[in-house]
Parts: C-alpha cells; sequence; structure tokens
C-alpha cells in the first residue's frame, strides 16, 4: 500500500510557525487519499435554526462520519503518511474517548498493531468504542495527562510512532478535509463555526476555507469551563489552565506546550465564543428535537455559540460543524428534559 507523506512540506516562516498554505496543499492531496476509509459526510440545511436566526444554516455532519466523530480523519492521515518500517514498530495513542476510536479504527483497516492508553476514568461508552476496533487498550492514571505521559514512554522505549490527536501536521492536514468538502458542497460562505480543543480541527478546516472563501469568518467555540486556546490567544501564550467540567469532554483539557495549533489558530481563527452550560444543554435539546440525529457534547458547543451571535449572521450563510456523536446514555439522560 502507497503511504502518503508531508515530510518534504514542512516549510516554516516566522520562525517556528507553520505556514497555513501548507496544509491547503496538504488538505487537498489527502481528499482523495482517505477516500477509502472515511465518509463524504453530508452537508443539510437546517430549516428550524435558518427561520430562528433568519440566516442559511448549513449542518456540516461529522456526527455520522466513520467512529462518530471527525478524529478519524486525522488519525487516517497520520497512519497512511509512516512507512512500511514505522507501520513494523506500531502506534501509540492516549485518548480517553473519539481520537482513540479513530487511531484503532485506522490500526484495523490499515494491518497496523498499537495501543490505546486511556485513564482510568475513561467513559465506559467510549471505552467500548475503542475496543470495539480490536485495539489493545491499557488503563493509566486518574488524569489524561500522566495517560499521555505513559503513552510517550512506551512509544520512546519501544519505537513505535506516537500519534497526537491535534499536534500534528498530518492530523491537522487531514481535519482539514473537512474543509475540502465545505468548499465543494456550498459556493459560498460567509461564516462557519467550530468547536475548538486543542485546536487541530478549527487550523486545518480554516486554512483551506479561507484559502477558498478569503471573506470567511471563522468562528471558533469553546465552553466557559475549558476556554484554554481562547484565553491562551488573548494574552499570547499558552496558558496552564485548569478546566471545569463540562458537557464539551472532547474539547477540554490543557494544550501541549509548544502546540503547533496555536499560532494557526491566533492567524486564522477570526473570534472566540465562549458558551456556558445551559447554553450547550439548550442547543442540544434543540438539534436532538429538529434534526433527530445524536451528538456530543462538543457539537453542541458549535450549535450553542452561533445561538449566541445569531444577530451577528442574519441574511448570511453559515455553517456549523457537528463535530460528533459519541454520547453517554447517562449524558443523553441528563441533557434530555
Amino acid at each position: 500500500m502507497e503511504s502518503f507523506s508531508s515530510a518534504d512540506a514542512w516549510m516554516r516562516v516566522g520562525g517556528d510557525r507553520l505556514d497555513p498554505a501548507i496544509l491547503v496543499v496538504q488538505s487537498r492531496a489527502l481528499d482523495p487519499a482517505l477516500r477509502p476509509y472515511v465518509l463524504e459526510t453530508p452537508l443539510e440545511l437546517a430549516l428550524t435554526l435558518g427561520q430562528i436566526t433568519h440566516s442559511q444554516v448549513l449542518l456540516k455532519l461529522e456526527n455520522l462520519q466513520r467512529t462518530g466523530s471527525f478524529k478519524v480523519r486525522g488519525a487516517l492521515a497520520k497512519l497512511l503518511s509512516l512507512t512500511p518500517e514505522r507501520w513494523r514498530l506500531g502506534v501509540v495513542a492516549a485518548s480517553s474517548g473519539n481520537h482513540g476510536a479513530a487511531v484503532a479504527y485506522g490500526l484495523q483497516q490499515l494491518g497496523i498493531s498499537g495501543q490505546i492508553f486511556v485513564p482510568e476514568t475513561v467513559s465506559p461508552t467510549k471505552l467500548e468504542a475503542i475496543q470495539r476496533y480490536g485495539a489493545a487498550v491499557q488503563k493509566v492514571g486518574d488524569d489524561p495527562l500522566l495517560t499521555e505521559l505513559a503513552a510517550r514512554r512506551h512509544a520512546e522505549a519501544t519505537g513505535a510512532t506516537y500519534l497526537s490527536p491535534y499536534n500534528d501536521v498530518e492530523v491537522i492536514a487531514g481535519q482539514g478535509t473537512i474543509g475540502v468538502e465545505l468548499a465543494r458542497q456550498t459556493e459560498s460562505l460567509d461564516a462557519v463555526f467550530v468547536s475548538v480543543g486543542g485546536g487541530g480541527l478549527v487550523a486545518g478546516v480554516s486554512a483551506y476555507l479561507k484559502s477558498v472563501f478569503p471573506g470567511v469568518r471563522v468562528m471558533g467555540c469553546q465552553p466557559e469551563n475549558s476556554p484554554v486556546m481562547a484565553q491562551s490567544i488573548a494574552v499570547g501564550h499558552l496558558l496552564d489552565l485548569e478546566s471545569q467540567p463540562t458537557l464539551s469532554d472532547g474539547t477540554a483539557g490543557g494544550i501541549e506546550a509548544g502546540a503547533i495549533t496555536f499560532d494557526l489558530c491566533r492567524a486564522l481563527v477570526d473570534e472566540f465564543v465562549l458558551v456556558s452550560e445551559a447554553e450547550i444543554v439548550e442547543a442540544m435539546r434543540l438539534f436532538l428535537t429538529t434534526e433527530h440525529q445524536l451528538l456530543e457534547g462538543a457539537a453542541g458547543v458549535a450549535i450553542a455559540a452561533f445561538l449566541q451571535q445569531a444577530d451577528r449572521v442574519r441574511y448570511q450563510t453559515v455553517a456549523i460543524l457537528i463535530c460528533g456523536a459519541n454520547i453517554s446514555l447517562a449524558t443523553l439522560k441528563s441533557v434530555l428534559p
């Protein structure tokens, strides 16, 4: 099987910052390369949201993606970039949820051995999703940082490749294939609302969309209880902040020191919108009752941010990225009225 690599595309500008143009090239090339493994997800008109807000609202339904999350794009992009020798040495990832399932799925599809490290506190639903694809799972620590450190130590000791959920150019470019699809699926776009955790998704999507729709406004969406990227950009450097409990567990937590996503987000995200837990619940309920599809808290954040900012996008064409569907039954029950 051919491997897809961006090794020749590593270009730096302005010191240690990655040129977003490289991501555009990568995402465009990855779009057909990923097609055997990922779905081109639908872009659907949200009539109710449009009527409420007097705008044309398009939902990019990554909740219908394989493994129930956009994460599979970045995971496959990275795996396909590895040489056969790297495949033989295996792959290691640390994740309590969607990234772990995405990597496990990729390993299964490509016949690569690997191990997924998860914290002891991992959601049973998300653990089952990882195990469903046959990956070996190792529970370590009660904090995601401890889990990640254990995974990195294992990778260093064995020579395996550590697969970051966001701090990797191939992963970011893989997420950027959502932007490639959006540009193919709509003729114009005024704004896009994207949930932000480590920043890989919004960096990849916005880099590509801004190359096609120069005037598009990228709205980075975060819960008030875990606004790490937003607050870091506000002060000009990455902050080590403690997150409070949030329904948006997929975006919660810290950002790796020196992450390439920081400068990308600072350059590409036009504005950050913070939403409360009450707003996330309201947005999730609205989506569940009008679209009749599952979504997770991180996807609710993007809808909540759109609703909060609706007056500013009246009579415009807006896309909301519904990033995932992986919600536990217990959490779903807590959201429903």
